[in-house]
C-alpha cells in the first residue's frame, strides 16, 4: 500500500480537549456548548487543569443560559476545587446561586470572588457584590462593598462613585458633591450600566425626563441581550422596569 493510500484508510484525528474548548465558546446554541464542553471534558487525552476549568465553566454557563441553576452552582463548585479561575469561577456560582434566588450564598461567592481575584479584577468583584446587596436593599453592606470597590477601582471609579451615591440615598444618608458624581459618570459613560445609576440618580433627584430616557435605554439594552446578560442583569431590569411604571402612572 503507498504512503497516500495509507494516509487515506487512516482514521480523522480526535480533537484535543483545547480543540473541543474553542468550539464551547464559540457555539451557536446552549445544546453545542453543553456537547463541546462534555466532550471535552470526556476525552481519554490528558487534560490541562486550566483547560478543565474553562470546559466545566462552558458547562455552567450553558446550564444557566437554559436556566438550570441549581446545576450550573453545582458545576461551578465543581470547577472551583481545581484551584485555577477561581474568581472567575466564584463569581459564576455567585450568578447561579442570585439566580436561583439565595442572596446570602451568591455574596458569601462574590466575596470570595473578591479576595482570591488578582488586583485588576477585586473592583469589579466588589461592585458586583455591592449592586447585589442594594437590590437585596441591604444598604449598609452594600455600602461597605462599594466603598471598597471605589478604593480599588481605576478606570470604572466614576460608575463605582455614582453607585455608591445612589445607594446612600437609598439608605436615607446626605450625598455630598452628588452632581458633581453624576457629571463625572456621564463624561464617562452614558451607556450600559451606567444608564441604570444614571436613570435612578435622576429619579431621585426628580429629573423624570431624563430618569425616564436612561431607564428606558437600560431596559431595552438589556433585553436585547443573550440570556446571560438578561440572567446577570434580572435584578436590575426589574428594578428599572418598576421605576419606569412609578413614573407612568403619576
Amino acid at each position: 500500500m503507498t504512503e497516500a493510500r495509507r494516509s487515506a484508510a487512516a482514521p480523522p484525528a480526535c480533537p484535543t480537549p483545547e480543540e473541543l474548548l474553542r468550539k464551547a465558546i464559540g457555539a451557536g446554541s446552549v445544546s453545542d456548548r453543553a456537547r463541546w464542553a462534555r466532550r471535552g471534558l470526556a476525552t481519554r487525552a490528558p487534560l490541562d487543569r486550566t483547560v478543565q476549568a474553562m470546559l466545566l465553566r462552558q458547562l455552567c454557563l450553558s446550564h444557566c443560559e437554559a436556566g438550570r441553576f441549581a446545576e450550573a452552582l453545582q458545576v461551578a463548585l465543581q470547577a472551583i476545587e481545581l484551584d485555577v479561575l477561581a474568581d472567575v469561577l466564584h463569581h459564576d456560582a455567585a450568578r447561579a446561586a442570585l439566580a436561583a434566588g439565595d442572596v446570602d450564598a451568591a455574596a458569601a461567592h462574590f466575596r470570595m470572588a473578591a479576595r482570591r481575584g488578582p488586583a485588576s479584577r477585586r473592583a469589579f468583584h466588589l461592585w458586583t457584590l455591592g449592586s447585589t446587596l442594594f437590590l437585596a436593599c441591604r444598604y449598609a453592606s452594600a455600602i461597605v462593598a462599594l466603598e471598597r470597590a471605589v478604593r480599588w477601582g481605576t478606570r470604572d471609579k466614576p460608575l463605582y462613585r455614582a453607585h455608591l451615591a445612589l445607594v446612600r440615598l437609598a439608605a436615607g444618608e446626605q450625598v455630598e458633591d452628588l452632581q458633581a458624581k453624576i457629571d463625572a459618570l456621564g463624561a464617562a459613560s452614558e451607556r450600559g450600566y451606567s444608564q441604570f445609576v444614571l436613570g435612578h440618580l435622576a429619579y431621585a433627584s426628580a429629573e423624570w425626563p431624563a430618569a425616564q430616557q436612561y431607564l428606558g435605554a437600560f431596559v431595552r439594552r438589556v433585553e436585547a441581550g443573550s440570556p446571560l446578560v438578561v440572567m446577570a442583569l434580572g435584578g436590575e431590569l426589574t428594578m428599572a422596569r418598576a421605576t419606569l411604571a412609578t413614573m407612568a402612572s403619576n
